[in-house]
């Protein structure tokens, strides 16, 4: 059970976290394996270097053969040379890593659950202001007594939210639909309103047990 917060610290209820989602032992081995996978992801894979046959030039055999004292050479652009081309360098390459979907799943759980037994899983009723303003974020998140660096966990309806915290540089937003393990542990607090809290239970079961 955590408190339920206004943008002003203030108490407004309290809710209770499922276990399925914050409760269970962080399994590191697949945190570890998810975001290495996550991170691989992100590399470009362009890098590229010249191998001899692509290296520009050394058609001619720079001297013959024999009987010049020096060491025997059939190309300018031998990888030995000055301009020549590369060995065993860097072709473009993907990074990517199959992770099974399970895996992802259970790696957010983890990191989610992780955060929660530290108490840095905080939830608010809303974002409800009028207009973006970063000094009304700022204010919010003073009030909620967060250090360091906040994932805020929105919805496509917090427009306003995610242009008043967007130019906070300790402060990252995220849709709730692309919540991911890296960007959890990444940051020291994750701060969810009420509508957006993940849960096992059906959005029309929550309905009904709300009548």
């Amino acid at each position: 059970m955590v408190d339920v917060l206004s943008t002003t610290g203030k108490k407004s209820g309290s809710v209770e976290l499922d276990e399925t989602y914050f409760g269970i032992e962080p399994n590191v081995a697949v945190m570890s394996q998810v975001v290495t996978a996550q991170l691989a992801a992100r590399r470009a894979g362009t890098q590229s270097t010249k191998t001899r046959s692509e290296a520009r030039g050394g058609g001619a055999k720079p001297w013959a053969q024999k009987g010049t004292g020096r060491a025997r050479a059939g190309s300018s652009r031998s990888p030995i040379w000055r301009g020549g081309g590369v060995a065993l360098g860097p072709k473009p390459r993907k990074y990517t890593q199959k992770t099974p979907k399970k895996m992802v799943r259970l790696a957010l759980r983890s990191a989610l659950s992780d955060r929660a037994a530290e108490g840095k899983v905080l939830v608010v009723d809303g974002w409800s202001w009028d207009a973006p303003k970063t000094k009304d974020a700022k204010g919010a998140l003073a009030a909620l007594g967060t250090e360091g660096r906040v994932l805020v966990v929105l919805t496509d309806g917090d427009g306003v939210a995610a242009r008043s915290f967007r130019n906070l540089p300790e402060v990252q937003v995220i849709n709730s639909r692309e919540l991911n393990a890296y960007d959890v542990l990444v940051n020291d607090y994750v701060v969810f309103t009420q509508e957006n809290l993940p849960t096992s239970v059906p959005a029309a079961e929550n309905a009904e047990e709300a009548k």
